[in-house]
């Protein structure tokens, strides 16, 4: 039997989940519709217990797709709006590329300028290489063609920004419960009534799905299909694919101080992201890594206590319902970063800076980067099922998208936003799919 009611329920507490329940606890009250007391976040652990809380912070614009760079930059808006309150350090972002991305680039650069998005573009071997050193006297990297800097944008503390979000919240009125774990919905003439938990049933008008990774379990939960139709924007017709698979995320420490990496003015310098074409060698014994296009992107970061980056995700290769969706936790196989990721990574920020040649000794084996969920197009679903539950799927594009909330909130109390009109689900079946780069990120 029912014993709870909520208006609004909304299942995770990480970016997307405590965002929407932040704006739509204050568009309730701006509108006269209701307060901070409808909305109830639940989670099965805690506040940034999952995705949001391992990520790595980046935040950017560089977008290949217009309704992604138009999405990010509304994001950047929102993260720029109290820096404090969300632990947000505006370095600005570093995307340096070889001849193949060149035209890619510049395209990313000319569609910024038009929504007025700040940024920089460097072209040209001779241009990028006087460009680059002038930040970093020890820029060694060979092959680069085009360099966009973006001026805004940079990275985030992950927990604390979370807390900060969370905090914002519950001053509106938002109850936040953790340890409770959704078991099932019930359904009742299309639409979701209840939300089984293991603390009891909780009725509601409204849910949000923001569970990050775990969006195939309620998916299912949904009744919704495991495998779809995608229509190509050429007009072919791709049946049976799988509507959810999941990469490993490949992110790590390196252990020095972060201080020493600043730019050559003594600043800390923008997130740095690399795409090559060269082949990577091993830095310590010279054998070759790959002579494939490889990307990596870092920074200086103090909540991490050394400099964090990453590589491109590994897909992993077993079906999406086998996936044991709990990788934030060391028990899990999904969660551990594995050595060919190390060497990769060590060796790729030797090849572009003098200052990590030998720092191999002192990565940090520990834990990080666990799982994400990506969609048929590797690019998020914002939209609405069974009535009245809206589900939002980042395809791991997430902590950086801070302003999802927002936009969902309003869409939530019937305000549809031409922002999210690109995400929606039905464009597998009409081949509305959105442009793809020459980046060796999928998310690209």
């Amino acid at each position: 039997m029912t014993s709870q009611h909520a208006r609004y329920v909304i299942i995770g507490a990480g970016i997307h989940g405590l965002s929407t329940a932040w704006h739509l606890a204050k568009r309730l009250k701006a509108t006269g519709k209701g307060s901070g007391e409808d909305v109830l976040v639940l989670d099965k652990t805690g506040i940034a217990a999952g995705a949001s809380g391992v990520a790595c912070g980046v935040i950017r614009n560089n977008y290949f797709q217009p309704a992604m760079r138009e999405l990010m930059a509304h994001s950047v808006d929102v993260w720029e709006s109290d820096p404090e309150a969300f632990s947000y350090h505006p370095v600005g972002y570093l995307q340096i590329a070889p001849e193949a991305m060149r035209e890619d680039v510049g395209q990313i650069y000319t569609e910024q300028q038009a929504i007025g998005y700040t940024s920089e573009l460097v072209d040209g071997a001779d241009a990028c290489r006087s460009y680059l050193t002038g930040l970093f006297s020890d820029w060694q990297a060979p092959g680069i063609s085009v360099v966009l800097h973006e001026k805004r944008g940079g990275y985030a503390n992950n927990v604390a920004s979370m807390r900060g979000l969370a905090a914002k919240a519950t001053a509106e009125g938002v109850t936040i419960r953790d340890g409770v774990t959704v078991t099932g919905l019930s359904v009742d003439g299309g639409a979701v009534t209840a939300v089984q938990t293991d603390t009891g049933d909780i009725a509601c008008e409204q849910l949000v799905v923001a569970a990050g990774p775990w969006v195939r379990d309620f998916w299912s939960m949904l009744d919704l299909p495991s495998h779809i139709s995608v229509t190509t924007p050429d007009g072919a017709t791709r049946p049976d694919v799988p509507m959810w698979t999941y990469w490993a995320l490949q992110e790590g420490t390196l252990g020095v101080d972060p201080n020493e990496f600043t730019d050559n003015q003594g600043n800390l310098p923008p997130v740095v992201h690399v795409d090559s074409t060269e082949p990577l060698y091993d830095d310590i014994d010279g054998s070759l890594i790959t002579d494939q296009m490889w990307g990596v992107y870092y920074k200086p970061d103090f909540s991490f206590g050394g400099v964090q980056g990453g590589a491109s995700p590994l897909r992993l290769d077993k079906p999406a319902g086998e996936i044991a969706v709990d990788p934030y936790g060391p028990e899990s196989p999904e969660f551990a970063v594995g050595e060919d990721f190390v060497r990769m990574w060590t060796s790729a920020l030797a090849h572009c800076q003098k200052r990590f040649e030998g720092k191999r000794s002192v990565y940090r084996h520990e834990p990080s980067g666990g799982v994400g969920a990506f969609t048929p197009d590797s690019f998020p679903v914002f939209d609405t099922f069974r009535e009245n539950v809206y589900v939002i799927a980042d395809a791991n594009h997430g902590y950086k998208m801070i302003g999802i909330g927002q936009l969902v909130a309003e869409e939530v109390l019937g305000e549809s936003q031409a922002l999210l009109e690109p995400f929606r689900f039905a464009r597998y079946s009409t081949g509305e799919l959105h442009p793809t780069s020459h980046s060796p990120f999928p998310w690209s």
